[in-house]
């Protein structure tokens, strides 16, 4: 079998983890068998892989269950977990092959094949949930299992493929245990991950135990964890100052942040590189407002990023001009060679020759937490500013969030972004390719030729030019506005250690690195 070797250079994207303050290595075993509860705002919406694109899933999903392939900290190169091996078969990146390990047991003791791997990746694209990961393999044209053997082939070369069979997306379950063509509900996981879902109260709290069956990159013996949900980051930070959480991620609120000691010696702080954005993303669906691309550009002249990240967001975040951020190949400001400056002037003139009416009525839709509250009223502000817009602002909560902008209930919503793989194809192809999972009805061949021709490389650095072309194409029919990107940031209490490699921006969420010191 010769195989292409997805090289990612180490211009790609800088994951290199940054902990602040001093750091104890973790013990090889662990000294205290209470878990470590972790507090979080990033909910669960759906423990079935097939049925959740979001955060809060993805991060249990990333525990409970195995994927094919999946990344060591500080490492941007996919590695064999619940497989012995995978490659591609050929030069063209058409084919990729893996062979499963043997003896891996779901709950059940029924020992995982190709079978439940071929099963997993078909229910995902066969379901198709509104709110699902089906978009990640658009490529995707066939799987074949042969024994402990699983064939992919392609629709056309991907080299990025392996990164998004890494992916939550990828996350293997028990064909017998699972519906193929609904999800599956009663808050049940099963998966060979390195843990087990013990309990699940919905929107409060998930339990997971060591998985003691379980075989795969993880070499760490992990401490049970209990991962508890905040409804927002101020109940989070609430939860934090009075140490009722061992660990706050993701996310507490911006002047929290802004205020954080490297010197207090109560607490640690880890930081991973900005692979997280946020965009405003316009619903370009025949009857709304923003169908016409003059209303859409019109908008991308009122928006102050600078604004929200000072004000709103108290320099926690970084302004963004693009739609791959800082540190990914391909990054450039498009938008601000675009629309360099907030002109007013530019808008209404814009809306004037396009013959458009004022003021554009429209919907904006945001989830109802803390600093994204905030965000959504500072930017109703700036779209109004002039009479060129009224907004009507609708907030709701996370879960009711992603169901409404996913059925087109909003002309326009503020979307957060986290990375589900190291590379910029996941903020292009899933973002503004046909069938994205913003579900904003943006389609465009050229855009879709483009992602295409980016998917091609084996070698990521030569796809710059073409992830370039992407952004400008995308600054001229501004299907979404981009406005900032930010670091993660992890907390732990002085007794915690492993909290810098909890999250490093690779979309896997280590809680088998946490331990007691």
């Amino acid at each position: 079998m010769r195989s292409i070797r997805v090289r990612i250079l180490a211009t790609v994207l800088v994951l290199a983890v940054v902990g602040v303050g001093a750091w104890q290595l973790m013990p090889d075993e662990a000294v205290d068998t209470d878990p470590i509860v972790v507090g979080t705002t990033d909910v669960v919406t759906s423990l079935d892989p097939a049925g959740a694109y979001d955060a809060g899933s993805w991060a249990v999903f990333s525990n409970v269950y195995q994927t094919l392939m999946t990344y060591q900290p500080g490492s941007t190169t996919p590695v064999p977990d619940a497989a012995e091996e995978c490659s591609f078969d050929g030069d063209d990146a058409m084919v990729f092959v893996c062979k499963l390990q043997d003896g891996l047991k779901f709950p059940s003791g029924r020992e995982m094949t190709a079978k439940d791997v071929k099963f997993s990746f078909e229910r995902v694209l066969k379901i198709n949930s509104d709110v699902g990961p089906a978009s990640l393999f658009s490529t995707l044209k066939s799987v074949k299992a042969d024994g402990m053997e699983v064939t992919f082939r392609l629709n056309s070369p991907d080299a990025t493929f392996p990164f998004k069979v890494a992916t939550g997306a990828g996350a293997i379950v028990d064909s017998e245990a699972y519906p193929a063509d609904e999800l599956r509900g009663g808050g049940k996981a099963d998966g060979t991950g390195p843990y087990r879902l013990a309990s699940f109260k919905e929107g409060k709290e998930v339990v997971l135990e060591p998985n003691p069956h379980y075989r795969g990159a993880v070499e760490e013996k992990p401490t049970p964890v209990t991962l508890r949900y905040f409804y927002d980051s101020e109940a989070l930070d609430k939860a934090w100052q009075a140490r009722k959480v061992d660990v706050a991620s993701r996310q507490l609120p911006p002047d929290t942040l802004a205020g954080l000691s490297a010197t207090d010696p109560e607490y640690r702080v880890s930081e991973s590189s900005g692979s997280t954005t946020n965009n405003l993303v316009l619903n370009v669906k025949s009857g709304s407002p923003l169908a016409d691309v003059s209303v859409r550009r019109a908008m991308a002249w009122l928006v102050d990023r600078e604004k929200i990240a000072a004000t709103v967001m108290q320099d926690s975040v970084e302004p963004l001009y693009s739609l791959i951020p800082a540190g990914f190949t391909g990054h450039n400001t498009a938008f601000f060679d675009a629309f360099p400056d907030r002109d007013p002037d530019k808008a209404r003139a814009l809306l004037r020759e396009a013959g458009i009416q004022t003021p554009v009525v429209i919907e904006l839709g945001f989830p109802r937490t803390g600093a994204r509250e905030q965000e959504a009223y500072e930017l109703k502000n700036q779209l109004e500013e002039g009479g060129l817009f009224l907004v009507k602002l609708e907030g709701r909560e996370w879960g009711d969030f992603q169901k409404d902008y996913a059925k087109g209930k909003f002309d326009a919503y503020t979307v957060g972004w986290i990375a589900d793989y190291p590379d910029p194809d996941n903020f292009s192809a899933v973002l503004i390719g046909t069938g994205n999972g913003m579900k904003n009805g943006f389609s465009d061949k050229r855009v879709d030729e483009l992602i295409l021709q980016s998917q091609a490389f084996g070698d990521r650095v030569r796809a710059v030019r073409t992830f370039e072309q992407l952004q400008r194409l995308t600054a001229d029919e501004v299907p979404m506005i981009p406005l900032w990107q930010r670091k993660e940031y992890t907390i732990t209490d002085k007794d915690v250690g492993g909290g810098q490699y909890l999250n490093d921006g690779t979309g896997v969420y280590r809680l088998w690195r946490l331990g007691w010191l």
